[in-house]
């Protein structure tokens, strides 16, 4: 058994805790255990992982294991890690565990609540630490089948309509994908569903390959918020509960890039850069679009929702850049924006515990009433923006710099429309800081509001620690991001 098996374990044993708890202290008791559990996991993987490649292993995948489990069809369990999957995994554990002390005081249905939200963590570990396809595919509906209900019972707002529409479109999105992975399978000699072993053999046609890309890209490009396929998203932001719009935005949309550049770019490469220019121009109207409809929302949690599509947005359109530079970015921008997205839903939901309303023209003078989390809000506003010592920063200066070295006039151009979301960024960002900072209070209600407790300040302090650190201190990521993006791009671009 591989050490990585443990990422599903954890959680399935955390399940079983939470089946036997009979109260509410239990039930905390348990996800503080286990969320701890797998975040040490997480930290002890990153180092394990930074020493063996210093140490000189060069392996394509380290702490691989294989067991075959459906012999006919040739599937197996086969997990392994490289750079990119290993900081996936340490940001998805990082949410996990501040989502835990983030819906702390979540009321009714506490066991209940944390039983789905434990699934839909399985489904995300399970997803980055498996190399084969039908393993991987599983892992990604187990991921996608919780957020229904945690929408459509614990949200707010218009909950059945969104968690529907969230459904479907992301159920239309794996359909697709099923498809493409039998049509990989099958074409690639049908004798393995591992994604390397495929991706050695590249016996697929071109002809083909410009078949199921398209199906792929969309199927993933469903989930990572690409245009026109991106309306689910806000809606579902804004109507899940806080701790779920943390996991949803700062690790579910994160698959939707991994598989693109895991399974679509990878395993079919010619077509990858045959049909590239189609899906950047959508990844730029994704970007600009999702910018200038944050300018014109109210509600906080939609703001944060199209700002979302921006971001994510971003990180596929560095990936079709195909330069080592503009990868690595894109690996580094979906870290950066887990982290700060988790870290602005956190705040939100804390916000509206408190006030009832997220319409920002309602919430003005929050500094004065409750100054932890108004100063947490500002910090998670500046690291949207861009601001130097962030983890945005880092992340987006690495891909416009990757991008811009591409020097012809079609990705040139892409790449400036693309910087000008920067600007828009920082108007709804600023507008909205200013509004909650500055303005006498509008409610006299508000007065008597209290700032932040314990477990929200754990919650905050970690996610605000980890958004600065990333951004003082990049090179550790980078370097492990660098190490694994060169043999996928040299697989695509050879």
């Amino acid at each position: 058994m591989s050490i990585l098996t443990l990422f599903v374990v954890i959680p399935v044993l955390m399940l079983f805790g939470l089946w036997l708890a009979r109260n509410i202290r239990q039930v905390r008791g348990v996800m503080v255990a286990g969320s701890t559990a797998l975040l040490a996991l997480s930290v002890w993987l990153t180092i394990a992982f930074i020493q063996m490649r210093h140490a000189g292993n060069t392996e394509a995948m380290l702490f691989m294991y294989s067991a075959p489990w459906f012999k006919p069809l040739n599937i197996a369990y086969t997990v392994g890690v490289d750079g990119i999957s290993v900081v996936m995994l340490l940001l998805s554990s990082i949410i996990v565990f501040t989502g835990t002390f983030a819906s702390w005081q979540l009321k009714p249905m506490t066991k209940e609540y944390f039983l789905w939200f434990t699934l839909l963590s399985i489904g995300v570990f399970g997803f980055f630490i498996s190399i084969d396809l039908f393993t991987m595919f599983m892992f990604y509906e187990v991921a996608l089948i919780p957020m229904y209900l945690l929408i459509g019972v614990w949200g707010s707002g218009p909950k059945e309509y969104a968690a529907m529409k969230l459904t479907l479109m992301l159920m239309g999105g794996s359909a697709l994908l099923i498809i493409g992975i039998l049509g990989i399978y099958f074409y690639s000699g049908a004798t393995t569903m591992n994604v390397l072993e495929i991706a050695a053999l590249h016996n697929i046609p071109v002809d083909v390959q410009k078949i199921f890309f398209p199906l792929i890209f969309i199927g993933f490009g469903v989930l990572g918020a690409l245009f026109p396929f991106h309306t689910w998203s806000p809606d579902g932001h804004a109507s899940a509960p806080t701790a779920v719009s943390m996991l949803h935005a700062g690790v579910l949309m994160k698959l939707g890039g991994y598989g693109c550049f895991r399974i679509a770019m990878f395993l079919l490469p010619e077509a990858a850069q045959e049909l590239a220019w189609i899906f950047l121009i959508l990844t730029t109207i994704s970007v600009v679009y999702g910018a200038l409809s944050a300018c014109v929302q109210t509600d906080l949690k939609y703001i944060n929702a199209y700002s979302s599509v921006s971001h994510c947005g971003l990180v596929l359109f560095a990936l079709l850049m195909m330069t080592k530079t503009a990868c690595t970015g894109a690996i580094l921008q979906m870290l950066s924006h887990g982290l700060m997205t988790a870290l602005f839903f956190a705040l939100i939901g804390m916000i509206y515990g408190r006030t009832h309303t997220r319409d920002v023209r309602q919430l003005g003078g929050l500094m004065k009433i409750m100054p932890f989390l108004g100063v947490g809000y500002v910090v998670a506003g500046l690291a949207n923006l861009g601001l130097p010592g962030f983890s945005g920063f880092v992340a987006e200066m690495t891909i416009f710099v990757g991008s811009f070295a591409n020097n012809d006039t079609f990705h040139r151009t892409a790449t400036i429309i693309a910087c000008t979301s920067i600007v828009v960024t920082a108007v709804y960002i600023l507008r909205v800081v200013g509004k909650i900072l500055y303005q006498k209070v509008p409610n006299p209600h508000f007065e008597q509001l209290t700032d932040a407790t314990w477990d929200e300040r754990v919650a905050v302090m970690c996610l605000i620690f980890c958004v600065a650190g990333l951004g003082i201190a990049p090179l550790w990521a980078s370097n492990v991001i660098n190490d694994a993006v060169g043999p996928i791009l040299l697989n695509i671009i050879h």
